[in-house]
């Protein structure tokens, strides 16, 4: 092999047995393309996660979508324009709860999936694999583990549960009147507003102006010259960082720690000029409860984006619902890594299967968008719902005249590596002449796509 060049070398399998599905339970309905991964650079695994592949530690599949029981979508959602809703607030504010006052809520909230955020969906290991018969090309090592980044303890606090003082309506029934408008009743005497006390103010503003005072104070004290500070502007909403990076109390109950280093993986770690500070390539993200390991994620950090892999955590805490808090986590640290690469915007949530409700969740975090199986072109998901509401299986993309960009044309430029040389497969074919491979072959360099296909090598015995 030549020079110092970093290779993807994969062997494939093909996918023409079903086997159990773990979304509809059916014993053989579920049906997908499969390869081994040997070593995989992070620029080919984001262009094979763009044709719908997806990694299950080094086993790499693609759902059959016409013919799997369950067609599983990959989803991605713009980071940079994500906004918190609703029930995301309220796991954030749940956190937040428990750490700063210890209350663990009880059972499981509705719609928190028991599963992963990206759960896996694919065979285990194959049993037989000649990975001692493949020469690598240089790589940089990362099955030893690296030096732990510097502890963030970054936990959300949303302080009070109370609701506003001010700003209600009455909830008196309107008394109606002859031309057809309405009138609230004037209040009784003793039950209106006392003119002599000052207007109610919200919450919030409340706890923003003790804050404020209390950093004067603060910079009084230490004799520096208070600033001040920016206007806010009401209408803007929350970010997601607001939510994640406000201030505990001085002595919370419990203390959260997050943590990164380097794991195992397929992927060859990478570091790049104009790519993120920690590099590209998959990392463990830990959640130390008072000392206590609760959660680990994996991610893969990739050119575009950041990939969830799967996350597993403590049973006793699955009320905290950590699937989806470990993925807002993940979507905020997807918008840091931005700022260091910006072409790295994306968080990929793995697939989205409409067909189970229980793995509709995924779809919250917007502006999302679905990957069309037979073009390759994301589509918002706003307009992907309702051609999946009457059919599991769709092709997304509403050009009917727009085609695979990618699409094989020259199988015989596809990279195979035979004997330790990596070689075009028409070189390989005259090798071997009477091979019986070319059909096996067509099929992967057609699911990978051409360009992948040139640079991809496929092993073979």
């Amino acid at each position: 092999m030549a020079g110092n060049q970093n290779y993807t070398i994969v062997e494939y399998f093909g996918g023409d047995d079903g086997y159990r599905c773990g979304y509809c339970k059916n014993e053989k309905g579920n049906f997908s393309q499969g390869m081994w991964s040997h070593t995989m650079t992070v620029q080919d695994y984001q262009d094979l996660i763009d044709r719908g592949w997806r990694r299950s530690g080094k086993y790499v599949y693609k759902p059959i979508m016409k013919k799997t029981c369950c067609p599983q979508y990959t989803i991605r959602c713009h980071a940079l324009k994500f906004q918190p809703s609703k029930s995301h607030k309220k796991i954030l504010k749940k956190m937040s709860k428990f750490i700063s006052k210890g209350e663990l809520p009880k059972g499981l909230e509705d719609g928190e999936p028991m599963d992963s955020v990206c759960e896996e969906a694919a065979p285990r290991e194959p049993s037989k694999v000649c990975q001692s018969e493949v020469t690598r090309a240089p790589i940089t090592d990362v099955q030893q583990e690296v030096a732990e980044c510097p502890t963030i303890t970054e936990v959300p606090k949303v302080v009070a549960d109370a609701k506003p003082t001010g700003s209600q309506s009455s909830t008196k029934d309107p008394v109606s009147v002859p031309d057809g408008r309405t009138a609230t009743s004037a209040p009784k005497p003793g039950m209106g507003a006392d003119p002599s006390r000052p207007p109610c103010r919200k919450a919030k503003d409340l706890r923003k102006e003790r804050r404020l005072q209390k950093e004067h104070t603060r910079q009084q004290g230490d004799g520096v010259s208070p600033t001040n500070p920016t206007p806010t502007h009401n209408n803007q909403p929350k970010a997601l960082e607001d939510f994640i990076c406000e201030s505990l109390p001085d002595s919370p109950t419990h203390h959260l720690e997050f943590r990164r280093f380097l794991c195992d993986s397929p992927l060859e770690a990478e570091y790049s000029p104009d790519g993120p500070e920690v590099g590209y390539g998959s990392f463990h993200q830990q959640y130390w409860l008072d000392g206590r390991i609760v959660a680990v994620g994996v991610i893969d950090i990739l050119p575009n984006c950041v990939s969830s892999v799967y996350l597993y955590y403590h049973p006793d805490f699955a009320s905290l619902s950590l699937g989806s808090y470990s993925a807002l986590r993940e979507i905020a640290f997807t918008r840091q890594l931005q700022k260091q690469s910006p072409k790295l915007c994306y968080y990929y949530l793995g697939f989205y299967i409409h067909s189970c409700p229980k793995m509709r969740y995924k779809g919250q975090y917007r502006p999302s968008d679905l990957l069309c199986p037979e073009t390759y072109v994301w589509v918002p998901i706003e307009r992907c719902v309702p051609q999946l509401d009457n059919s599991r299986y769709a092709r997304l993309n509403q050009d009917p005249d727009a085609g695979d960009a990618r699409a094989l044309k020259d199988v015989g430029r596809a990279l195979v590596l035979y004997k330790r040389t990596v070689m075009p497969y028409a070189a390989y074919s005259r090798k071997r002449k009477g091979s019986s491979d070319e059909t096996e072959v067509q099929q992967y360099a057609s699911l990978v796509g051409q360009d992948c296909a040139e640079r991809i090598l496929l092993y073979r015995s």
